[in-house]
């Protein structure tokens, strides 16, 4: 059986997880390759960001290190950067920074 073919920027912490980690700050129009597939990027990813091993689903649970640590708001396509802006923690409530520089809780319980 043949291993999936991954740039050597990205690293896949589990094999059945959706979603690789940079090993580098990977600028927008960079090629990777995923799992074997081409892939240009249409974003910045930033040092130890995470993207989308494949497409996912809006909903779909996000696996790192073999365990879901969260689901996506919207559809990804493989490839994109998976971050607060698509991605919420299930567990945890998120935080912003706010402009008056203190920490704010969306958690609606």
């Amino acid at each position: 059986m043949t291993s999936p073919t991954f740039d050597p920027r990205l690293i896949l912490l589990a094999p059945e997880d959706n979603c690789v980690i940079a090993a580098t700050t990977l600028e927008a129009g960079t090629a990777l390759a995923i799992d074997g597939e081409t892939v240009v990027l249409a974003t910045t990813i930033p040092l130890a960001h995470k993207l989308a091993r494949r497409p996912l689903a809006a909903g779909e649970k996000v696996v790192r290190y073999g365990a879901p640590i969260g689901h996506v708001t919207a559809s990804v396509a493989r490839g994109e950067h998976l971050h607060m802006h698509n991605l919420v923690s299930d567990y945890l409530p998120t935080y912003t920074h706010d402009e008056g520089h203190s920490f704010v809780s969306h958690d609606k319980r």
